[in-house]
C-alpha cells in the first residue's frame, strides 16, 4: 500500500514536527490524515474539527505553508512527493499542536464593533430591505464570512502589526456599515479608522486568494477606507 510522509507540528510555540506514517487512501482529505494519527499513532495528538463538509471551518490549519480547511484539502491537490506538512493556523498562540487560541481573533470583532445595533423593538414590524438596493448587494458579497480564521491566518499585515484588527473583522464592520438596518455605523466607521483599522491594510489580496467561501474581504476593507474618509470629509466622525 502507497504511503505518505506526514510532518505535524506538536506542542506549543516551541515546539516541533513530528513524523507519521499513513496509509494513501483514495480521496482522502487532510483532516482525514490527521484523524488517522490521532486514533491510530498518537491519541495525544490535539486538533479541532466538527461538521467535516466545510460548514464549521473549525478545521482550519496550515497545510504546506498555506492555511486551508483540511476537510475540503484532498491530499491529492497538496501532497508533494507523497509529503504533507500540517501546523496550526499562523498569525494566532497556539494551545497544543493544532489547536490555536482564538479569542484574539474574536477580540478584533468587538473591538471593529462587529455586532448589529439596531432601533426596532419587538413590537416592530418586520423591516423591509430591498434585494436590489446597492446596500444589500454589498452586505450579500460578504455575509457568509463563518469565521474560520483563514484569512487571518494568511494575512501578513497581522504578522506585522499584532494590533491589526485583520480581514475578517473589517469584513464584518463593512456589511455592517450597509446594513441600513443599522443604527451604529458612526461609531463603527471611528472604530475602524485608526492606525490598527482598514488604512493599516496593504492590499496584498492574500485573504481574498485563500478565503474558502470565496469572499473578497480586500474589497470589503476598500469600502470601508472610502467610507472612513467620506465620513471624516463630512464631519460624521
Amino acid at each position: 500500500m502507497e504511503t505518505l510522509q506526514v510532518r505535524i507540528w506538536r506542542g506549543k510555540e516551541n515546539g516541533g514536527f513530528q513524523e507519521f506514517e499513513v496509509p494513501r487512501q483514495e480521496s482522502q482529505t487532510v483532516l482525514d490524515v490527521v484523524t488517522y494519527v490521532q486514533r491510530k499513532c498518537d491519541p495525544t495528538l490535539s486538533y479541532r474539527f466538527a461538521c467535516r463538509v466545510g460548514v464549521c471551518g473549525s478545521c482550519a490549519m496550515t497545510v504546506n505553508g498555506v492555511s486551508r480547511w483540511t476537510c475540503r484539502t484532498h491530499v491529492s491537490k497538496v501532497a508533494e512527493d507523497n509529503k504533507v506538512e500540517i501546523a496550526p493556523l499562523r498569525n494566532l498562540p497556539v494551545i497544543k499542536d493544532l489547536v490555536t487560541d482564538m479569542s484574539e481573533f474574536f477580540d478584533k470583532w468587538a473591538k471593529a464593533r462587529g455586532s448589529f445595533k439596531g432601533s426596532s423593538t419587538r413590537k416592530d414590524g418586520f423591516a423591509q430591505v430591498s434585494p436590489e438596493s446597492k446596500e444589500r448587494k454589498r452586505v450579500d458579497a460578504g455575509i457568509e464570512c463563518i469565521g474560520c480564521g483563514v484569512c487571518y491566518s494568511a494575512c501578513d499585515v497581522v504578522t506585522w502589526n499584532k494590533d491589526y484588527l485583520g480581514p475578517a473583522a473589517l469584513n464584518r464592520a463593512w456589511t455592517l456599515v450597509n446594513d441600513v438596518r443599522d443604527t451604529g455605523r458612526a461609531e463603527r466607521l471611528a472604530a475602524v479608522a485608526g492606525d490598527a483599522g482598514c488604512h493599516a491594510c496593504h492590499t496584498h489580496i492574500s485573504c481574498t486568494e485563500r478565503c474558502p467561501k470565496g469572499l473578497s474581504p480586500t474589497a470589503g476593507i476598500a469600502g470601508l477606507k472610502r467610507a472612513v474618509l467620506a465620513a471624516t470629509l463630512s464631519g460624521e466622525i
